[in-house]
């Protein structure tokens, strides 16, 4: 028990690291969204979205299942001390980036224009896309560097660099959207076109998005060089043989991550197909004026404040993919077992109330952040929020299962979700006449067909059984009396201070009243309470004032 306690904790502290700065990275975009869509307008973050959208396919192709493929390979070598393996995958995948990124950064400036115009149905974007195309390479050698220290169980160099690269970013995309929305303004008024000025300044942020990256990569090279010693200490106390030719360590890296890219390439497809398909049927129904507007809304407001919550899913698949990994090398299905536990339950406990919490505060949340359109976000969030607990629950099934060396698997699942989310999203939009609302439920809909097929992907592959009292209903109930509390004493606020700072105090009072209703339902137990700093104390004083009493 001491020992299974200890491994969880570890995997909770590791994906602790990553779940925490991946949340702070998600609150500074958040952050600077707001003014970057104050500057650039709804209409400038559909041009921003287009271009992101196939940026990011682009990246996965490239570079950004790169972390977990690599953090695997290197999770494997390390334990069972082949130490000259490592460093040799290191190198190998380090050339794969440098080919792959170089390759599709050529790709996207060259092809920049069909790709904006043809595929995404959005002409203006096609500057910011080809601002983008060099951010491809420099993310594909960071990509590399980041797998690297994760295999090692050192979370907290990507933590950093993370961050740094995100502070980078928001400073200087929000210095050059504001001083090429600008020279648009001029240039716009001289072209007799009032979106230009929209367009250059979504090239502007994009701009912040290289030199973040490159800050971000630049921390990382600093990082391996001032541990090279130690590198290469064990390195040279590996007394087993090498046998690996760089083009094995190249065909190895291709096998790991060709599923997991595939399969992250999907999720990101999904938002690719979706703009596409939604613009090109408002261009057929005559809407192509207001397009822009409602993805930017879509995109820049809904989009945005969902996948704060999820960050922690994904943060929590990078930790568990090396661990997990491990066990299975050893044999260790109970480990196992326990970490996959863990980590679900973890996630949920902060996915649900984040849903439930967007669902009831979703439009003030938005009136509080941001200008313009709050209406048409407010309804989106209040029933699109539920797809915070099913993102998080396929992001970690996708872990699980790489984890488990079923790389194909969840490829597999997320074709079949997608099929049907493509199917429906059609049926939404051109025989229900549902527009972007359409969008929003389609999106929800591949999230829970993929969660669904991953769970029963894992049973059948570790007979695994999730834990369902304290994982998924003790939550929900907790977040129910939450939202109904919160809600009643945000309305009442609002009779007598402004809106704006009601929002704040609901938000305060959610979290507590939340943590009280899980402490009551027992939704805590010690070996829970054990993972967290204090937590024993917390159950000690629990037990004291009789709460808890002799349960497990």
């Amino acid at each position: 028990m001491a020992e299974k306690k200890k491994i969880a904790k570890g995997l909770v502290i590791q994906g602790g690291i990553l779940a925490f700065a991946g949340i702070l990275c998600r609150i500074i975009g958040i952050a600077r969204r707001i003014p970057l869509t104050n500057i650039i307008g709804d209409i400038g973050n559909g041009y921003y979205s287009a271009a992101y959208e196939v940026y990011a396919i682009i990246l996965i192709l490239s570079s950004y299942s790169l972390p977990s493929a690599v953090s695997k390979l290197i999770a494997q070598r390390q334990s069972h001390g082949q130490y000259k393996k490592m460093q040799n995958v290191f190198k190998g995948a380090l050339l794969f980036a440098a080919i792959s990124g170089g390759f599709f950064s050529l790709f996207v400036f060259i092809f920049a224009k069909p790709l904006a115009t043809n595929l995404m149905g959005e002409e203006m974007s096609i500057l910011a896309l080809r601002v983008l195309a060099p951010t491809i390479f420099i993310v594909a050698i960071m990509a590399v560097f980041r797998g690297y220290f994760q295999g090692l169980g050192v979370m907290h160099f990507t933590a950093l660099s993370q961050l740094l690269e995100q502070i980078i970013l928001v400073i200087t995309s929000l210095i050059f959207a504001k001083i090429l929305f600008g020279i648009g303004s001029d240039y716009g008024n001289l072209m007799m076109n009032e979106n230009y000025a929209s367009s250059l300044g979504a090239a502007g942020a994009t701009v912040g998005c290289g030199l973040g990256a490159l800050s971000g990569l630049l921390l990382m090279i600093f990082f391996y060089y001032r541990n090279k010693n130690s590198i290469e200490r064990r390195i040279i106390a590996d007394q087993s043989k090498v046998k690996d030719t760089f083009l094995d360590i190249v065909i190895m890296i291709l096998k790991t991550a060709i599923p997991m890219i595939l399969c992250s390439s999907l999720y990101n497809l999904c938002g690719v197909i979706d703009q596409s398909i939604y613009n090109h049927h408002m261009i057929s129904i005559g809407q192509e004026d207001v397009k822009s507007f409602f993805w930017g809304v879509y995109s820049g407001k809904y989009k945005l404040m969902i996948t704060l919550p999820i960050a922690l899913a994904n943060a929590m698949c990078s930790a568990i993919i090396p661990s997990l990994t491990s066990s299975i090398e050893n044999k260790d299905y109970v480990s196992a077992r326990s970490k996959m536990a863990t980590v679900i339950r973890v996630t949920m406990m902060i996915s649900i109330p984040s849903a439930f919490g967007l669902s009831i505060l979703g439009k003030p949340i938005i009136g509080l952040l941001f200008k313009g359109e709050i209406d048409l976000a407010g309804i989106m969030l209040l029933y699109g929020s539920v797809s915070v607990i099913f993102f998080s629950l396929s992001t970690l099934g996708n872990g699980i299962l790489q984890g488990l060396n079923k790389l194909k698997t969840p490829v597999l699942n997320s074709i079949i979700a997608l099929a049907v989310h493509v199917i429906f999203l059609l049926l939404f939009l051109k025989v229900f006449k549902m527009g972007i609302h359409g969008v929003v439920i389609a999106n929800l809909l591949f999230a829970v067909i993929v969660s669904l097929l991953n769970h029963f992907s894992i049973y059948r592959t570790i007979n695994y059984k999730q834990e369902f009292k304290q994982t998924f209903i003790i939550p929900i109930i907790s977040s129910a009396i939450m939202s109904v509390i919160t809600f009643g004493l945000y309305k009442l606020m609002t009779l007598f201070i402004p809106s704006k700072i009601a929002v704040l105090i609901g938000i305060v009072i959610a979290v507590i009243v939340y943590f009280i209703c899980l402490v009551l339902l027992k939704g805590f137990n010690e070996y829970d309470l054990s993972l967290i700093p204090y937590g024993r104390k917390l159950y000690k004083l629990l037990k004291k004032i009789g709460i808890y009493k002799d349960y497990d």
